[in-house]
C-alpha cells in the first residue's frame, strides 16, 4: 500500500506545480474545483490506460511522453505570458478557453501516469486501489497547489500570470532534460 501512495504522490507533483502556477493567474472558485477534478481524473484515467495497454504501448508511451508534455506546457505557458503582456481575459471573468486549457494541462501532466500505469501490477496494492489513490492524491495536491498559488497571487498582483507561464515552460523544459 505504501508503494501505491508513494507512486501517487510522485505522479501528483507535476499537476500540483501546474495548479500552483495557474493559481497565480486565475482566482475563481470554479477553477479551484475544476483543476483538481480534471487533474485527478486524468492521472487516474491515464494510469488505467497504461495498466490496460500493458507492455505493448509502454515503449511508445515512454518514448514520446516527455516531448508531448513539453509541447503542451510550452504552448500553454506561452499563452499565459502572452495574455499577461497584452492584457488578456479578465482574471475573474468566464474565460471560455479555460476548460480547453485545463484539459490540455490535464493531458500534459498525466502522460507520465500512462507509463507508470504499466507498473501497477508490480505494486503490492490492488491496481484499482492504486488508481483510486492516484486520482484522489492528485486532486488533493492540485487543490492545495492552486490554493497556495491563489493566495500568493492575491497578495502580489495579477502580473504573476507571467511567472505562472514561465513556471509551466520550466516544468516542460525539465521534462525534456529528464528525457534526454
Amino acid at each position: 500500500m505504501w508503494q501505491a501512495i508513494a507512486l501517487s504522490f510522485g505522479l501528483a507533483m507535476d499537476a500540483t506545480a501546474v495548479s500552483a502556477a495557474r493559481g497565480l493567474a486565475r482566482h475563481t472558485a470554479r477553477d479551484l474545483l475544476l483543476l483538481p477534478l480534471l487533474f485527478g481524473g486524468f492521472q487516474s484515467g491515464m494510469a488505467a490506460l497504461g495498466w490496460l495497454a500493458g507492455a505493448w504501448a509502454g515503449r511508445y508511451i515512454a518514448r514520446y511522453d516527455r516531448y508531448v508534455a513539453f509541447g503542451l506546457l510550452l504552448l500553454i505557458g506561452g499563452k499565459m505570458i502572452w495574455e499577461a503582456v497584452r492584457g488578456g481575459p479578465d482574471e475573474d471573468g468566464d474565460d471560455a478557453s479555460s476548460v480547453a486549457t485545463y484539459l490540455a494541462l490535464a493531458i500534459a501532466t498525466s502522460i507520465d501516469a500512462a507509463a507508470a500505469g504499466i507498473t501497477l501490477p508490480l505494486v503490492p496494492a490492488a491496481p484499482w486501489l492504486s488508481l483510486l489513490l492516484i486520482g484522489t492524491i492528485t486532486a488533493a495536491c492540485s487543490m492545495a497547489g492552486y490554493g497556495a498559488g491563489r493566495a500568493v497571487g492575491h497578495k502580489l498582483g495579477a502580473s504573476l500570470e507571467v511567472l505562472g507561464g514561465v513556471v509551466l515552460i520550466a516544468i516542460g523544459i525539465n521534462m525534456l532534460i529528464q528525457a534526454g
